[in-house]
């Protein structure tokens, strides 16, 4: 995983460059930094929407394998990172809309189901619920 950027350290930066470019080539130094700026946004938006697109395209829910998805979670991922590394969108296992904590779930054709808490969009922690194993058929 990359390390993130915050949103105030983001903004601070994009002022920063207008602040570099007036001093440094005047107006057409401050259009050059705002141009650079909103740049940069549009590829985060890009990249944010084919993440949700490609999400889209899959089962609600549906991982190849929990146990891999599990051995992957960090702390402090957020939602976008994690449909990313899942692919597909979670099932969502309480209905408060804008609750926090956010809980939701991956399953796998196994039946072990990944669950993830998220506090202020950010995983804090997840548990791994294994399928009860079938019993073996008694043979007559």
């Amino acid at each position: 995983m990359s390390p993130r950027l915050s949103p105030l350290a983001g903004w601070a930066l994009a002022v920063a460059a207008v602040a570099a470019g007036y001093v440094g080539y005047g107006w057409p130094g401050v259009v050059l930094a705002i141009t650079v700026t909103v740049f940069w946004m549009l590829l985060q938006f890009s990249r944010a929407l084919r993440v949700m697109k490609a999400a889209a395209m899959r089962p609600v829910g549906h991982v190849p394998s929990a146990v891999m998805l599990q051995s992957r979670l960090t702390k402090g991922m957020t939602l976008a990172q994690l449909l990313k590394l899942t692919g597909s969108f979670g099932t969502r296992l309480h209905e408060d809309q804008g609750a926090d904590p956010e809980f939701y779930a991956w399953r796998d054709d196994a039946g072990d189901e990944v669950q993830l808490e998220l506090r202020g969009g950010k995983l804090v922690s997840w548990q791994l619920r294994r399928a009860a194993p079938e019993p073996a058929p008694a043979d007559a």
